[in-house]
């Protein structure tokens, strides 16, 4: 009787024969945990007086002149709030501004009407930043968790979150080149058929995606279960500089181009 006694409070409940109940899929409880984020986040975007804006205001500043003072800010949300990737939408907001006021300068030098303006606005917010950015940070995030995450005792992946993060950071700096500095040097400058404004042109897009590259490779590298993240640095820096140089014996200015490719999506769609 006492033996029966202390099997039956020894077995948990539900337990008829004493074994230990199955533990929940760790793979979705992590998706459970991704949706619940997203979910935070979405909640938070149209909540303006929730968002830290000078937290983001200062994200903007150092991705132009250290941006590895960014991913150690990325570094302190995971010890904190146990995720790398942002829970405040402040900074997608101030770049959407950023792209709009960018769109103004566009739609001056172009001529644009304003249907035209908003309709080149949808094709830079909509299409160049978040189309493009969703593609890039998904093929970055799969190769990452597919090729590059370290084997270590407790299983750590790329958020996608945070790899959509990253192509915002690297998409700034990128905006601040060939949609002010270049709209600037535009019409003096680059807009010839002569050699020197092709040089002009072309130089500064290979600044601008070098720096893409640049700082998305830090923010890969900032992920201690990471390795060799340089796949993400010197081969497509290798590449960009061979098309530049292509570019430039081509005399194919890049920047006259894109402006006529901006210019005809706009007028004909």
């Amino acid at each position: 009787m006492l033996s029966s006694v202390i099997i039956a409070k020894s077995s948990p409940p539900n337990s008829p024969n004493g074994s230990r109940p199955t533990s929940p899929n760790p793979m979705l409880e992590n998706r459970h945990t991704a949706q619940a984020k997203r979910r935070k986040f979405m909640r938070r975007i149209l909540m303006f007086r929730q968002m830290d804006f000078e937290v983001a205001m200062w994200q903007m500043l150092y991705l132009l002149v250290a941006p590895q003072k960014v991913y150690r800010n990325f570094q302190y949300s995971k010890q904190t709030k146990d995720q790398w990737a942002r829970d405040d939408p402040a900074f997608l907001v101030l770049l959407s501004i950023c792209l709009g006021a960018s769109s103004v300068g566009f739609a001056i030098v172009l001529r644009l009407g304003f249907l035209q303006f908003l309709k080149f606005l949808l094709w830079v917010v909509f299409v160049d930043c978040i189309g493009v950015g969703l593609l890039i940070a998904t093929i970055l995030w799969f190769v990452a968790n597919r090729y590059l995450r370290v084997s270590v005792p407790i299983r750590q992946d790329v958020e996608w979150g945070f790899a959509f993060d990253v192509h915002l950071n690297a998409f700034f700096p990128l905006l601040i080149i060939l949609h002010v500095v270049q709209l600037f040097l535009y019409i003096p400058l680059i807009d010839g058929n002569g050699f020197l404004s092709t040089l002009l042109g072309n130089t500064l897009w290979l600044i601008a995606i070098t720096y893409y590259i640049y700082v998305t490779f830090l923010g890969y590298s900032a992920l201690p279960f990471l390795k060799r993240t340089v796949a993400f640095l010197y081969p497509p820096c290798l590449i960009v500089l061979c098309l530049y140089v292509i570019t430039l014996i081509a005399n194919w200015n890049i920047t006259r181009n894109v402006m006529f490719f901006y210019e005809y999506r706009v007028l004909q769609y």
